[in-house]
């Protein structure tokens, strides 16, 4: 991104999204630098599999990834559950001994949340950014422009998120 500040598009996937565009992004272990990206496009499309779409988060996909510093992992996930509830979990790696790593070489701390509740994303993606520690969370709040969902017969399903909100 250092020699590329703007980009005309983004076209990224999702781990999930929800009625109101609210996305989780994170499952394979990159934050803060897909935001980045998304950040410095001037459209943001999302493109994903008929399974991710949901009415509300945690339909489908049971977490928010939340990347940390190394040094702050014990704190956040000691604080996590008390500022927020449910439970909060170091992401560990399949194929090599200790925690996955990020781009950023930072963990990814998974916090899963009590379904089937309303929430305030843009607070809850507040309080978590001000942790101190955290780098960034799996949570894109009202930044797509456009969502595109491949079902299994074949069809795809365009939304315009800018004519929904």
């Amino acid at each position: 991104m250092d020699g590329t500040p703007e980009l005309d598009v983004c076209i990224d996937g999702a781990d999930e999204v929800d009625e109101h565009f609210t996305l989780i992004k994170g499952g394979g272990g990159c934050l803060a630098r897909e935001k980045i990206v998304q950040h410095a496009a001037q459209k943001f499309f999302v493109i994903a599999d008929s399974s991710k779409e949901s009415t509300q988060l945690g339909e489908h996909y049971g977490y928010i990834p939340i990347e940390v510093l190394p040094f702050a992992a014990s704190s956040v996930l000691r604080s996590l559950p008390r500022t927020e509830g449910g439970t909060a979990q170091l992401r560990m790696a399949v194929k090599k001994c200790g925690p996955v790593l990020t781009d950023n070489n930072n963990y990814i701390i998974d916090w899963t949340f009590e379904k089937n509740k309303p929430r305030d994303w843009k607070e809850i993606q507040l309080r978590i950014a001000n942790t101190p520690g955290v780098v960034e969370t799996g949570l894109f709040i009202g930044v797509v422009d456009k969502v595109y969902f491949a079902y299994p017969d074949g069809n795809v399903k365009e939304i315009d998120a800018r004519k929904k909100h």
